[in-house]
């Protein structure tokens, strides 16, 4: 079967282009970044109709979260590989003359006992002032950024992002708003879960949960388990007790209106090999849809190929090669618990949510683009 993408794929945001030939304004320049557990990732945008327009960007692997769940601190050495990846983002940031920003920090540092004096020196050595935002937001931001992927036969959404140190499940019930307004109902999401909507079809957020395992501290509370296979069978089977609290529906939800939209590095990774990618394409990744079986089969091909064989294996990477099965087994669990036959692929998260609500609350956006 031909791999398909949604309709609202391309809408929002538009894809990493060459820089614009013209300077731009800065004062018309947003940025957002994204400290997580694993990585360290920025964007810099210019409002564009309903859309944006990607300037520049950044991304790296700094293991900020590094054996956090042993210490409860975070190290010397991730704090420092930390700190040069910021230095990036701030020359990038002055380079453009940014004049908009919000630069967060997410669970590796909710959970450092030493992460306010972290944040004390990431600002003495950068100038960068990071703010540590709640699960919640977190959640809520990277619903918003996915409201282009929704179907207008959507009723029921489940929207999942998996970070490095944490997973957020957003369970979204759209059956009472018009299927014309679904996609501009959850962008309004970003007055908050339970903000008011004013006179407009409203989306109902039944439920949401904030699992303190994301890649990185899943894979590490299993690092003591050698054998590949069994290894990823507990992360799976130990995920899935994790979510025995986050239970928004009651009875049978129909398969046709219940949609789950992926947001990670672990989604995009496993759409790109489904799609035999020797070089990652974003435009073919956002926005695709695959089914349970699929997903399974690509899963079953990297257990078959062990730790060694997904080393080499151009469409995984060196850097996420190592946490592309504990995101597997997260993956793997959801499948199994929610009334789904199909996950839609999204790469765009938290950063993209983040300058979404920025522009949108500068009024800067136009309505009209979901």
């Amino acid at each position: 079967m031909a791999p398909r993408r949604s309709r609202g794929a391309a809408a929002f945001p538009k894809p990493v282009e060459p820089p614009a030939p013209q300077k731009p304004d800065p004062d018309s320049l947003y940025a957002a970044l994204d400290l997580g557990t694993n990585s360290c990732r920025m964007l810099i945008a210019q409002p564009s109709g309903s859309q944006f327009h990607v300037i520049d960007s950044f991304s790296k692997s700094v293991g900020l979260g590094h054996n956090l769940g042993g210490t409860g601190r975070l190290s010397r050495a991730a704090m420092a590989r930390t700190i040069q990846a910021l230095k990036i983002c701030k020359r990038k940031l002055a380079r453009h003359e940014v004049a908009h920003m919000r630069l967060v920090a997410t669970e590796a540092c909710r959970r450092a006992t030493n992460a306010r004096a972290f944040i004390a020196n990431v600002e003495r050595e950068t100038g960068l002032k990071l703010e540590i935002i709640r699960p919640e937001e977190e959640a809520m931001l990277a619903v918003i950024s996915c409201a282009p992927l929704v179907g207008r036969r959507t009723e029921q959404l489940l929207v999942v992002d998996i970070g490095g140190g944490s997973t957020e499940l957003v369970w979204i019930d759209l059956s009472q708003v018009p299927p014309g307004e679904r996609r501009r109902a959850i962008m309004r999401l970003r007055a908050g879960f339970r903000g008011d909507p004013g006179p407009f079809p409203a989306a109902r957020v039944v439920d949401w949960i904030s699992v303190p395992y994301g890649v990185a501290t899943l894979r590490e509370q299993f690092d003591d388990v050698e054998d590949d296979a069994a290894r990823f069978a507990l992360m799976s089977v130990f995920f899935e007790e994790q979510l025995e609290s986050f239970a928004p529906t009651h009875g049978e939800t129909a398969r046709e209106t219940f949609q789950i939209i992926g947001t990670s590095g672990t989604v995009t990774t496993v759409a790109a090999t489904h799609l035999g990618l020797r070089r990652y394409d974003r435009n073919k990744v956002d926005g695709l849809r695959m089914t349970s079986e699929q997903i399974d089969r690509v899963i079953r091909g990297y257990l078959r190929a062990g730790p060694e064989g997904r080393r080499r294996d151009p469409r995984i990477g060196k850097d996420r090669q190592a946490l592309i099965m504990s995101g597997a087994a997260i993956l793997q669990a959801l499948l199994r618990i929610w009334p789904t036959d199909r996950l839609s692929v999204a790469d765009r998260g938290l950063r993209e949510g983040l300058l979404y609500s920025q522009m949108s609350s500068d009024g800067v956006l136009e309505e009209d683009g979901c």
